[in-house]
Order: C-alpha cells, then sequence, then structure tokens
C-alpha cells in the first residue's frame, strides 16, 4: 500500500515508523523504477542507480528504496521520487522550488509552501507532480511535496498555496532508523 497523493503525515505527535520488510529487487525491478525516476527527473535519475537495490516496507505502507543501504527513493502516491535524504545525498537541479528563509520554519513543521515565499521555480514544475523545496540560504531540501500549479502558472501568483508538503525535515519518515 502507497501513500496517495492527498496523504500527510501526521503533525505534532511524533509517531515512530518501523520497518517491516526488506528485500532485494530484481534487475528489470530496479530498471522499471529508475525509468519511473526519470520521468520526473530526466538524466539526473542515473545518481540513482547502483548494483543492488533494496525495498523497505513500513508499518506506515510507505514503500522506500535502499540505494546502497541507503532509503533515497520512495513512492509518492503512483510517482518514484528521491527521499529527503536522496535529495541531499545526491542533489539534482529538476523540480525545485527555492523559498526564502523567512518560509524555511514553516516548511521544516510541515506547512504547505505558500507563493510569496518562494525565490526561484524551475522550468519543468508541473501540476500534480512531486517538487523539492529547498532552503535559499545553503540550497539544501527540506521537504517533498506535489505542486499544484505549472511553473508558469505559479510564477504569476502572487499569493496563496502553491506546494502541499507530503515529507519534510523531522517527520517520520526522516526519522526512520535502519
Amino acid at each position: 500500500m502507497f501513500l496517495g497523493p492527498d496523504t500527510k503525515i501526521k503533525k505534532g505527535k511524533m509517531s515512530r515508523i518501523i520497518a517491516k520488510k526488506r528485500h532485494t529487487i530484481r534487475k528489470s525491478q530496479a530498471q522499471d523504477l529508475i525509468a519511473g525516476l526519470k520521468e520526473q527527473i530526466g538524466d539526473s535519475a542515473a545518481l540513482f542507480t547502483c548494483e543492488r537495490m533494496e525495498i523497505l516496507e513500513t508499518d506506515a505502507g510507505i514503500m522506500l528504496y535502499l540505494v546502497d543501504k541507503k532509503p533515497l527513493l520512495m513512492h509518492l502516491g503512483e510517482w518514484v521520487f528521491p527521499t529527503l535524504k536522496g535529495l541531499l545525498e545526491r542533489p539534482f537541479p529538476e523540480r525545485k522550488v527555492v523559498v526564502d528563509s523567512g518560509a524555511v520554519p514553516f516548511v521544516i513543521k510541515g506547512a504547505d509552501v505558500m507563493r510569496p515565499g518562494i525565490t526561484f521555480i524551475s522550468d519543468d514544475i508541473k501540476a500534480g507532480r512531486p517538487v523539492q523545496v529547498v532552503e535559499e540560504r545553503h540550497g539544501k531540501a527540506i521537504a517533498t511535496g506535489i505542486a499544484l500549479f505549472d511553473a508558469g502558472e505559479m510564477r504569476e501568483k502572487t499569493t496563496g498555496k502553491v506546494i502541499k508538503t507530503h515529507y519534510y525535515v523531522g517527520d517520520e519518515v526522516w526519522a526512520l532508523e535502519i
């Protein structure tokens, strides 16, 4: 079972996610996974290839993929996208929205991203697709979410919510220990 795009990790009380099963996936499954990732981030998907890839099932229904024994990929609804740890370990320029320092304290607590806090929007942002939210000062990813508008529409807006945050620094997925 995968968390859908409308599912949100509970804010506030931190419940632990527990790993249930872990097993190696076939090379053909890994190739399909990387092909799905390539649809999202283009040639940067090559950053996430490895000899042995594993799937990690959790008690929260979140499917994580271990690349070199680290949880670097996940299913986000129907799409494959890097986890926050994947974004930090293997950064890439695609599907990026940069927020200013005023937005950071809210986003790292799970708040949705509002248009006034955004300083940069990459051209490949598409409504309903996953995006990475990066802080301006150090260029580090602080959240992943689903874009509510295409890049052009997002740039035209001056107010309102533009990204629905799903995973953020400090949430249960971030805190998962393997």
